[in-house]
């Protein structure tokens, strides 16, 4: 069967949900949460940099970020594999992403606050896009404030039903993931 991917990032982890159209149903094939990180201290590199000398942050931050996107492609890989034993074929991976980041250095964004979250959230995102195009998935990205715009409601509502036939966990971060699969699988 054609599956495709779909991805909710959160500082450290992820939503995944495997979804794929079996006899023109859609199935869930697999919904699970991914960790990004192997050190609790990388969920959030540049708040663990807050505070220290300019240089030690910079190589605090960038041991952080590598970390997260080898993580990320470790975990991807994984994913791959696990469907290949499924006898199916990943055909595309969609990843909902924040707004895009401004250009700043991470000097510009340890020095505000603010700045900081928005780094990290987009790490945990850029970290999953890298990993799909490492993998060699056609890959989308769907921004998270367009998702309800890109979709009807008619398949909002037959998403949602899906997690009747899975069962719990079936919230919004695994709605959305499902979503974004959707848009993926039926947008290669």
């Amino acid at each position: 069967m054609k599956v495709a991917f779909g991805f909710k990032a959160h500082s450290g982890w992820a939503a995944l949900v495997v979804l794929g159209n079996e006899a023109g149903e859609l199935a869930v094939l697999d919904r699970r949460r991914i960790e990004l990180v192997d050190e609790s201290w990388a969920k959030q590199p540049y708040h663990a940099a807050e505070g220290l000398e300019r240089q030690v942050a910079r190589d605090l931050v960038k041991r952080g970020i590598e970390a997260v996107h080898r993580v990320a492609l470790r975990e991807l890989k994984a994913a791959v594999k696990r469907e290949r034993a499924r006898r199916n074929e990943v055909v595309a991976c969609s990843v909902l992403v924040g707004a895009p980041m401004p250009d700043w250095n991470t000097d510009e964004i340890l020095a505000v606050h603010f700045r900081m979250h928005k780094a990290e959230g987009a790490l945990f995102q850029n970290a999953l896009v890298r990993a799909a195009e490492k993998c060699k998935l056609k890959t989308l990205t769907v921004f998270e404030k367009e998702l309800t715009a890109e979709v009807s409601s008619q398949l909002v509502t037959q998403i949602a039903a899906l997690g009747k036939t899975v069962g719990p966990p079936w919230g919004k971060d695994q709605k959305d993931a499902a979503l974004v699969a959707f848009m993926a699988l039926h947008n290669r």
